[in-house]
Parts: structure tokens; sequence; C-alpha cells
């Protein structure tokens, strides 16, 4: 069984929406693109190396039709490596439409996305979810997801969609490699989904040494 790895680029608010760009996700959202003026070779050496070994994408409808305008065109360029690798990978598209999906390679996922994620997890090694912020929710609701790999920046915005947005399933993540920081101040961080429930404790407890009187 292959594993979902999901890439997220938050706010210290955990404010993952339109990072890319203004025009990435219209709708009155006054922040689109505040992730550019954060980005360093560091961290954009650690989101190329997040994409080696990929053999599939799960891409919500918004992020695929920004991938699909954009990475088509990038082979022989600045960006080759990447585009090489996207543009060969299968593409699979969540959207409760009927999408017209351009982009060589894509498939429509159906109306059961649980049972879809499930057959592409058993179908492929390294499948990457980039973006696709309503997407990354169903995922992490569903707790149909095995590793996240999370940058975040060092800014506040106080406005847009949060990457755990309420109703996310209470769950357990365990640190797979220490945190990274980029010279602009972003934070790498890299989490594997953990079995059990959250658990709870008494901070004030005598074994934990806090609440007593000396």
């Amino acid at each position: 069984m292959g594993l979902i790895h999901i890439e997220m680029f938050a706010t210290l608010d955990l404010v993952g929406q339109a990072p890319g760009g203004p025009d990435e996700d219209p709708g009155g959202f006054p922040y689109g693109g505040w992730q550019a003026p954060l980005l360093d070779e560091v961290a954009g050496a650690q989101i190329a190396a997040a994409y080696e070994g990929t053999d599939a994408l799960l891409l919500g409808r918004r992020t695929y039709d920004i991938f699909a305008a954009y990475w088509p065109r990038q082979e022989g360029g600045e960006d080759d490596g990447i585009a090489t690798l996207f543009n060969a990978v299968p593409k699979y598209v969540a959207s409760r439409g009927e999408p017209e999906l351009s982009w060589a390679g894509s498939t429509h996922l159906g109306a059961d996305l649980a049972d879809a994620v499930r057959e592409i997890r058993e179908r492929h090694e390294h499948v990457k979810v980039v973006g696709s912020l309503d997407l990354v929710q169903t995922l992490l609701r569903e707790r149909l997801f095995d590793r996240l790999d999370l940058w975040l920046h060092p800014v506040v915005l106080g406005v847009g969609k949060k990457v755990f947005d309420d109703g996310a399933a209470p769950a357990n993540v365990t640190l797979l490699a220490p945190p990274e920081a980029s010279p602009k101040g972003t934070v790498y961080l890299r989490y594997g989904l953990a079995g059990g429930s959250p658990a709870t404790g008494d901070m004030s407890a005598p074994d934990r040494g806090l609440g007593r009187e000396h």
C-alpha cells in the first residue's frame, strides 16, 4: 500500500489559502500570493526535494486548473525538473462537477472520494497532494493521509481559510525529522499520521512538578 503525502504551505495562524498569487483563489481574499516574498533558496530546495519519488498527483479542481495552465509549458525552462515530473505522472482530480481535463494523464475521481483515494493508494507508492485546501481538509477529516509536510511561514494574516478547519478529525501525528528553518524564517515540519486518539492530562499533578508550593 502506498502513501498519501500532503504538501502544505501555511502562515503562523495556519492560513493556507492562495499562497501562490493574487489570482489563485479569487473571492475577496486580500493576501493572495503571501508566500512569494518569503521564499528563499533553502525553502525552494526543500520543496523540490519533497517531490522526489512522486508517482501520482492528487489535486483539487482549482489547483488542477492552475497547474494545467502552467506546468505543460515549463519543460526545458528554469523549472524543468518539476515540470517533467508533473507532466509525466498520473493526475487525479477531485471535483464535484464534470471538469474538462486537458492535461495529459488526468483522471476525474468519482463521487465517493474516500473510496477513490483508497484505490489510488493501492495503485501508487507516493501520491502527493499539493495545495488543494478544500481537498486537504476532506483528507484530514477522513484521516486519509499518511504524511504531512508543513512549511510554516513567519507571517500572520488574520483572515482566510485555515489548514485545519472546524470538523477536523482528532488525530495524533509524529515528527519524522527535526524541524528545518530557512533564512527568511520559514520552518519546515514533517509529520506522519500516528495511531490512537489525542490524550489528556493534568499539568498540576505532583509528578509534573507544577502547581506545588516551594
